[in-house]
């Protein structure tokens, strides 16, 4: 994921807290921001130290990561995109973040409801 598609400033990521609107699962919480003047969406990653060491923590914003490469074609490309990685998402792996993501994706409403994974992008 290109760097100009990371939301990185503290100040931005309070931004998407206060204005944003939140919805969550079991294993994430996700913010969405509309932010219209932009032409690609970006994403912000908080995975706390709880979850595990470093090495842990960094294969979960990987998976995440590919996650949001992966759906690169099927989101709204005007939104910011706060992700917080909870608990059980330490024990999972990439296809259980994967379809967890797009569960709570699909209950903010910037997935479509249809997505199924086939529809996805080739390369």
């Amino acid at each position: 994921m290109k760097k100009e598609f990371r939301v990185k400033k503290n100040k931005e990521f309070q931004h998407a807290f206060k204005k944003g609107k939140s919805f969550a699962n079991r294993q994430f919480v996700v913010y969405s921001l509309n932010k219209s003047s932009q032409e690609h969406f970006r994403i912000g990653l908080s995975v706390s130290k709880k979850l595990g060491n470093a090495v842990k923590r960094n294969q979960i914003k990987r998976y995440i990561r590919q996650v949001f490469h992966e759906l690169d074609g099927e989101l709204k490309n005007e939104f910011d995109y706060i992700i917080i990685a909870r608990k059980p998402v330490a024990d999972m792996d990439y296809h259980e973040v994967k379809k967890s993501l797009i569960h709570v994706l699909k209950l903010s409403r910037v997935l479509d409801r249809s997505y199924n994974g086939n529809n996805a992008k080739k390369e």
